[in-house]
This record gives C-alpha cells, sequence and structure tokens, in this order.
C-alpha cells in the first residue's frame, strides 16, 4: 500500500511540474522556473524493501520526464523486473524504464561510470557509495544522490501531525 501511495503521490506531480513566470516586483523583477529533465538517470537499488525503493526511485524520476536504468540487487532482481514488465504492460514505451540486473562490480559500476547516464542515485553501503561518487566523477561528472548507512534522523515541529510523524518516521 505504502508503495502504490509513493508512486501515485508523483504521478500526480507529474502533471503539475512545469515552466512559469512569477512576478515578485511590480516592475523591475520577475521570476521563472524551467521543467529541464535531468535525462537518463541511473538507479540502484538494494535488497531491502524492493518494491518501496523501487517505487522511491522510480516515482520521481518519471514524473520529473526523466528516463530509467534500473539496476536491483541481485538478491532482489525478479521484483524489478517483474514491476517494470507490468510498467511495459501498462503502456509505457520501450526505453523509459529499464533494469540491469547483475553484480555491483559489474553493472552497478557501468551505471555509474557510464557517459550517456546523466544522474546516479544509490542506497546502500558506504563504501560502495564512495566507489560509485568516484566513478561518477571521473566519467561525465554526472549528478550523484547517495543515501547511505540507514540513518533517518528526524525533526518534529510542535505543529506536525504527530500520527502522520510518527508513521512517516518509522518507514524510514
Amino acid at each position: 500500500a505504502d508503495s502504490i501511495a509513493c508512486l501515485r503521490y508523483y504521478a500526480g506531480w507529474a502533471g503539475k511540474v512545469a515552466g512559469e513566470t512569477i512576478d515578485v516586483s511590480p516592475k523591475t523583477k520577475m521570476v521563472y522556473t524551467v521543467l529541464d529533465p535531468i535525462g537518463v538517470c541511473g538507479q540502484i537499488i538494494p535488497w531491502n524493501y524492493p518494491i518501496m525503493m523501487w517505487a522511491w526511485k522510480v516515482g520521481p524520476a518519471l514524473a520529473a520526464g526523466c528516463t530509467i536504468v534500473m539496476k536491483p540487487s541481485e538478491l532482489t532482481p525478479l521484483t524489478a523486473l517483474a514491476l517494470c514488465n507490468l510498467a511495459k504492460e501498462a503502456g509505457f514505451p520501450d526505453g523509459v524504464l529499464n533494469v540491469v540486473p547483475g553484480l555491483g562490480a559489474t553493472a552497478g559500476a557501468a551505471i555509474a561510470s557510464h557517459m550517456d547516464i546523466d544522474k546516479v542515485a544509490f542506497t546502500g553501503s558506504v563504501p560502495t557509495g564512495r566507489r560509485i561518487m568516484e566513478a561518477a566523477a571521473k566519467s561525465n561528472l554526472k549528478k550523484v544522490t547517495l543515501e547511505l548507512g540507514g540513518k533517518s534522523p528526524s525533526i518534529i515541529f510542535p505543529s506536525a501531525d504527530l500520527e502522520q510523524a510518527a508513521a512517516w518516521s518509522a518507514l524510514g
């Protein structure tokens, strides 16, 4: 249920993210935003919570207009393959959502160092995160998002809905 809610949340953003001009001063200043997808996103996910990890990586990338090369954990590759197959059955065009199962030392390293991948996101260990950062810097200096070590501190303000804050904090 949480994975479906995650995908629905990001699907809701897909039609709302657009370029616009915003007046900030009546005569002299304006601000504008631009919809500019990053491009190809390499997504390397761990074995724990394979459906939710897939949703957390796929949802925002697709909503932002990016294509994806997903490398699931070698311990849970069938989950990502099945989910991507469902996306294809639902009508996703070829090449939008791709899965590359394999070992991290080969498939993960290929994603981190490939010149045509514009961003890599990785969830896993600190040592592997360092190798990914190094490979990304040595290739095309791609953007990198690392979620390392499994620590998830939270700041909960007094005005927060405590039930919601506790539920989301427990989720990580």
